[in-house]
């Protein structure tokens, strides 16, 4: 079977159009059609069915769904297994919400490289939601998130929380900071509702943003409070630059490690996952030693 008909049809079953589907694969309108109809003519079966409504799937096409999600998932492994062959013994993909990158990707690469020295890493730093489809795709091997999508094919699992600490520029105190000088961070939907339960009267300010490395810089250039990592704090108080709100509430985030239901107890899944766990209590730890000073 060519592959193509595959990534064809799984591209088709999430946007239910099959000029997005063109759009988004850079092909035409009736190589979609041709594909699926290809696809159709293998299994005898109708998939899709097209009306005014759009392009629904048909009870053929739904119990096609998850078999094409695995074959998807092992076309991409047995593509990175070919593509390092004779390099490396084994090659792992793997996403790092932004923030947690910031904080630890050198410890981790390097707690790795000292643990398992036959393994090719790639490294890069994503957002949750995109995590989550890279994942189900194959794209990925292993994920850390923010935002667990808890998908049939995925397998989450609790690595600890990271700490988020309230900076200003001008005020030590909650009751000196004006709402025109707050910029609301919004790094998951999980934070943001305790954000909002913890500091309800900052929910409508101004300047919002989701990007730790990018409060901070616009806490350097336009003043402001905020919450950042707690590395990010020392940073801030270090330079001189903000102070630590004394009676501000630090803000937890619980980050997962992500990964295919199929891989999830193999061992270099299980050492990368304990790695991971250890930097974020360690990072924990550390947050609440400054919390306490």
């Amino acid at each position: 079977m060519q592959f193509e008909l595959i990534e064809t049809f799984l591209d088709l079953m999430e946007t239910r159009s099959f000029n997005r589907t063109a759009e988004r694969l850079n092909i035409t309108q009736s190589t979609v059609s041709h594909r699926v109809n290809a696809l159709e003519a293998m299994f005898r079966r109708k998939l899709f069915v097209r009306g005014k409504g759009g392009t629904v799937p048909t009870v053929a096409g739904m119990r096609l769904l998850d078999h094409a999600k695995a074959l998807q998932q092992q076309w991409h492994e047995a593509a990175r297994a070919v593509e390092a062959a004779g390099a490396y013994e084994r090659a792992m993909r793997i996403g790092i919400q932004h923030d947690v990158a910031e904080m630890f990707a050198g410890r981790f690469l390097r707690a790795v490289r000292e643990e398992l020295q036959g393994m090719s890493i790639y490294l890069e730093a994503d957002y949750s939601n995109q995590m989550n489809r890279d994942l189900g795709a194959g794209d990925l091997d292993l994920a850390v998130l923010y935002t667990p999508h808890h998908l049939p094919d995925l397998h989450y699992e609790r690595l600890g929380e990271i700490s988020y600490i309230l900076v200003s520029t001008q005020a030590t105190t909650l009751s000196n900071i004006r709402q025109q000088d707050y910029i609301y961070a919004n790094y998951s939907p999980a934070f943001d509702r305790a954000h909002r339960l913890a500091l309800p009267q900052f929910s409508a300010s101004p300047l919002s943003t989701g990007r730790n490395l990018m409060i901070a810089e616009l806490i350097t250039t336009l003043g402001g409070a905020a919450y950042v990592t707690r590395a990010t704090a020392e940073d801030l108080v270090k330079k001189e630059v903000a102070q630590i709100v004394s009676d501000a509430p630090v803000i937890a985030q619980t980050a997962y490690a992500a990964t295919n239901v199929r891989s999830r107890h193999s061992h270099q899944h299980r050492r990368l996952i304990a790695t991971l766990a250890k930097l974020v209590a360690e990072e924990r730890h550390e947050s609440s030693t400054i919390t306490e000073s």
